[in-house]
């Protein structure tokens, strides 16, 4: 997915750097508040991100950390773990990066979104498919959407008790109807292909 650059962020009179998507959503993982790691916030990233938009690799959200503590967005810690592991790093959000990203979140131009149906794209070159093939494709494709439709059903159920989380649960909600409707649309389209079928000479 390219990781486009937002403009850059005016916070008070200090014009600071522009941040790809990638940073405002882990800046935004930590607008909740709360001190986090690396693995933290990947943890967070799979249970919300990944069911409308994408969910960053550990790598995409360490190089993140880095240029946010670079920016002054954020400050980390060294804490020790009570298993006896090695200590690890935590982060948190600064004034100055709550400000940032207060002011993308409300600021910021939001890009309409594109779609990139990979299963469409098939179907559209069905003239070079079997029908079998075809069927095969969409049932695939009507399985994913089934087991998201699920997780996303069950991480509302896991979010509705925490406050913090009461907008992420609505977009997981959403993301649950947007699942259910690609599956849907998936039985739609085996029906219509059954249709075709039976109207073929």
């Amino acid at each position: 997915m390219t990781d486009k650059k937002a403009g850059a962020v005016s916070a008070g009179d200090a014009e600071r750097p522009a941040l790809p998507a990638t940073g405002w959503a882990v800046l935004g993982l930590l607008s909740f508040g709360e001190e986090l790691s690396g693995y933290d916030l990947k943890k967070r990233s799979d249970r919300s991100l990944h069911f409308f938009y994408w969910s960053p690799s550990f790598s995409q959200i360490y190089g993140e950390l880095k240029r946010l503590e670079k920016a002054g967005y954020a400050s980390s810690r060294m804490v020790a773990q009570e298993t006896g592991n090695r200590d690890k790093r935590v982060y948190v959000i600064t004034d100055e990066g709550m400000t940032a990203v207060r002011h993308w979140v409300r600021e910021a131009p939001v890009e309409p979104p594109v779609l990139k149906h990979g299963v469409m794209l098939r179907l559209w070159l069905g003239h070079l498919l079997e029908g079998d093939r075809m069927r095969e494709v969409l049932g695939h494709h009507r399985e994913y959407a089934e087991t998201m439709r699920r997780r996303a059903e069950a991480d509302v159920a896991g979010t509705r008790a925490e406050e913090a989380w009461a907008y992420p649960s609505l977009v997981l909600k959403w993301s649950q109807r947007y699942y259910t409707a690609e599956r849907d649309l998936a039985d739609a389209m085996l029906a219509d292909l059954d249709e075709r079928d039976r109207r073929l000479p």
